[in-house]
Order: C-alpha cells, then sequence, then structure tokens
C-alpha cells in the first residue's frame, strides 16, 4: 500500500510563491475553495470546499472527494449517484489557498440534474435578475437522489 499524500510547510512566501512543493492553506475552518472544470471543454462544473482529508483522498484516489459544510463530513462526489468525477490534474493559485480540479465529469455535477451548477447568469441591475443558460437536464434527480438532492 502507498503510503498517503503529505503537504509541505508553508516557511516563508518564497516556498509558497517559487518552490515545486505543494504547501496549501486552509482558512480558519480548515477549508479551501475548490473548482471542478470539465477537462475536455474548460466547463466550470461546480465550487465545493475541501479539508485536509478530502484532499489527501482526492490525491490519493484519482476522484474527487470534497468536505460538506452543511454535513459537516467527506462527499466522493458521485457515491450516491454515480456521477464520479476523475480527477486529471490539479491546479493551485499563488497562495494555494483554492484549487482548480480538471475532472472528467460523469452525466452531470450539479443536483439539480444539469452538467453544471453554473447555469444561471446575473444580470446585473435594480433588482439583479438571472437569465437560465442551460437548462437542459443531464439526469433526473428524482430518481436518483430520491427527493434528498
Amino acid at each position: 500500500m502507498s503510503q498517503p499524500t503529505t503537504f509541505g510547510a508553508r516557511e516563508d512566501q518564497e516556498s509558497i510563491d517559487e518552490s515545486a512543493v505543494f504547501c496549501p492553506k486552509f482558512d480558519a475552518d480548515g477549508l479551501l475553495a475548490a473548482v471542478a472544470v470539465d477537462a475536455r471543454t474548460r466547463e466550470p462544473l461546480m465550487l465545493a470546499w475541501m479539508n485536509e482529508e478530502s484532499l489527501r483522498r482526492t490525491l490519493d484516489t484519482g476522484e474527487a472527494v470534497y468536505f460538506s459544510r452543511s454535513r459537516q463530513e467527506l462527499w466522493h462526489k458521485g457515491a450516491t449517484s454515480g456521477h464520479t468525477q476523475k480527477v486529471r490534474s490539479i491546479r493551485t493559485d499563488c497562495d494555494q489557498d483554492a484549487v482548480i480540479l480538471y475532472v472528467d465529469q460523469e452525466t452531470g455535477a450539479c443536483h439539480t440534474g444539469r452538467r453544471s451548477c453554473f447555469y444561471r447568469e446575473v444580470t446585473p441591475g435594480d433588482p439583479a435578475t438571472l437569465t437560465f443558460v442551460d437548462d437542459g437536464k443531464t439526469f433526473d434527480p428524482e430518481k436518483v437522489y430520491g427527493g434528498k438532492g
């Protein structure tokens, strides 16, 4: 069995900005933002949160594992729906406090049944309104989640 992934120390700004060592910065709640993007089309699919354990599991298994803030537990994307995210690559920003996961998304990422959670566009104004830019559903959430989406 392979060793679990370890992260580097955040010693100084240079070690964060310019080294080849991954040393993620988790916020006060122990989380960092994770954006899932389709590896082929570069379409944004969803925003979620990762804690240290979910990030390690993602790196160790090659499938996206997040932390559910509402349930306060790890969430292996697709464990219930079968709509897994196979991780092709992960990028981090300069401060290493956010990641982008380039994934192969099975069926749909959104609990509403859509391919992406970003299916509405905000139209500035008074009041701001939402326009549906993708109302096509890729699966029936009632069948997949039984009303628990």
